[in-house]
């Protein structure tokens, strides 16, 4: 996939102005130090988000291995390349990329829908009584 890739830089995508794709160039990672790269950053999640996003990336390199076709393997890199630079911007923030704090207000709100919803449903009374059955009659 890399050599297609400079083939493609050197000689001009058909169809494509060249700027586009000189821009492009400058910002792209060969794919596979690209796929380290990416695995290497999600070192720094939680496991749980660390074996999702591994298994994804794992995955959409697999899927895009045999692909030939300059314009996509430079598509493909670059959004790539996009999330591998949010990922570090995230690692300098102090959430991370986990999310913003909530406001007192929605936290007020999930409480209250919170104690809605277990006065609705008690647990000791859904286990206690079994679903009811259907008639085969009403099919």
């Amino acid at each position: 996939m890399h050599r297609t890739v400079i083939r493609c830089l050197a000689q001009g995508a058909p169809n494509t102005p060249m700027g586009e794709v000189q821009a492009a160039a400058k910002t792209l990672m060969p794919p596979i130090p690209l796929y380290r790269a990416l695995l290497r950053a999600h070192r720094n999640l939680p496991p749980e988000m660390r074996s999702l996003g591994d298994d994804y990336v794992k995955s959409e390199f697999r899927r895009h291995q045999k692909i030939d076709n300059p314009l996509q393997i430079v598509g493909f890199c670059s959004q790539w390349k996009m999330y591998l630079d949010s990922l570090h911007m995230d690692q300098f923030k102090p959430g991370g990329s986990r999310g913003q704090a909530l406001d007192p207000k929605l936290i007020d709100k999930l409480y209250e829908l919170k104690l809605a919803a277990s006065e609705v449903f008690d647990p000791e009374r859904a286990q206690a009584r079994p679903p009811p059955k259907k008639d085969e009659s009403d099919s």
